[in-house]
């Protein structure tokens, strides 16, 4: 009689610890369950962002084959700059060249701008911050020959770096960074055709 209790005890221990080994199995494979949902979350935000790379890849080097085919950030061999009022856009070695009329700029000896200029400068602005992004600036101001007289300033140098500062500073105001952006005076050393041509303020983005 004793020994059969202890059978029965045993098959009870028994019973009890294979259920045991159940609950533990169930732990088990909730545990792995989670952890491979947790891992196929993980691989799908890996390969959308392997993806997102990618395309950002592709972008970059089509902007890369439009650089070296247009010169820059131009696109078959056009500045942007183009069918702006009052600016010429030109390509050359390494950078590319927004000429801006100075009458159009300022009147005769001054250096505050006009009104009517902004809105070409505005263009000018969004060509810079969204073809161009990045790039460093050179903002060159331009005179005639004619000697100072009657304007205050000391020199034409004195003249052409003011304008240029002004051009500088209302980009800056429209979001071109100040940082890319620095300034040349020419005053009347680089004329063009004639004395109208001749005063300017290039806004010149250097490529290389």
């Amino acid at each position: 009689m004793r020994i059969s209790r202890v059978m029965m005890v045993g098959l009870l221990m028994a019973a009890a610890g294979s259920g045991g080994c159940k609950n533990s199995l169930k732990d088990q494979n909730a545990s792995l369950n989670n952890e491979m949902t947790d891992l196929r979350s993980q691989l799908a935000e890996r390969t959308q962002a392997l993806d997102s790379c990618n395309t950002e890849k592709r972008a970059l080097e089509t902007q890369l084959a439009e650089m070296r085919r247009g010169g820059g950030g131009a696109v078959d061999g056009k500045s942007g700059f183009e069918n702006i009022d009052g600016v010429k856009g030109s390509i050359g070695a390494g950078e590319v060249t927004a000429a801006v009329e100075g009458d159009m700029l300022f009147d005769s000896g001054k250096t505050t701008l006009k009104s009517s200029a902004k809105k070409s400068l505005d263009q000018v602005a969004g060509v810079l911050n969204s073809t161009y992004g990045g790039k460093d600036i050179r903002i060159a101001g331009h005179t005639d020959t004619d000697p100072i007289k009657k304007s205050g300033f000391k020199s034409n140098y004195h003249l052409a770096f003011e304008r240029g500062f002004a051009v500088r500073e209302y980009l800056a105001s429209k979001g071109v960074a100040g940082n890319r952006m620095y300034l040349a005076s020419y005053g009347p050393d680089v004329p063009r055709g004639n004395k109208q041509q001749s005063r300017r303020v290039e806004v010149v983005v250097v490529l290389n």
